[in-house]
């Protein structure tokens, strides 16, 4: 049986950055939306930590291990171009 989706259940952002960040911190990119050409739409699903974090991220105060990070980096772009 097919899970569904909802809306509120997920955190949305084109930010591949911050996704490779989430990424370090434990979070799964469950969806990439590529309907639009030129702009990939990443689906992270949402717990309680998820906007604090978010907030540390653009506060520049969430702080990565460098290699995970580029090492995420790489995966996610990956992920969008081989699929």
């Amino acid at each position: 049986m097919k899970k569904l989706l909802h809306e509120k259940d997920y955190f949305k952002t084109s930010d591949i950055s911050l996704c490779s960040a989430l990424c370090c911190f434990g979070y799964q990119i469950e969806t990439i939306d590529r309907s639009n050409p030129s702009k990939a739409i990443f689906s992270i699903k949402r717990d309680e930590q998820l906007d604090d974090l978010i907030k540390l991220y653009f506060a520049h105060q969430a702080n990565v291990e460098p290699i995970s990070f580029f090492n995420f980096l790489k995966e996610i772009k990956t992920r969008i171009y081989n699929i």
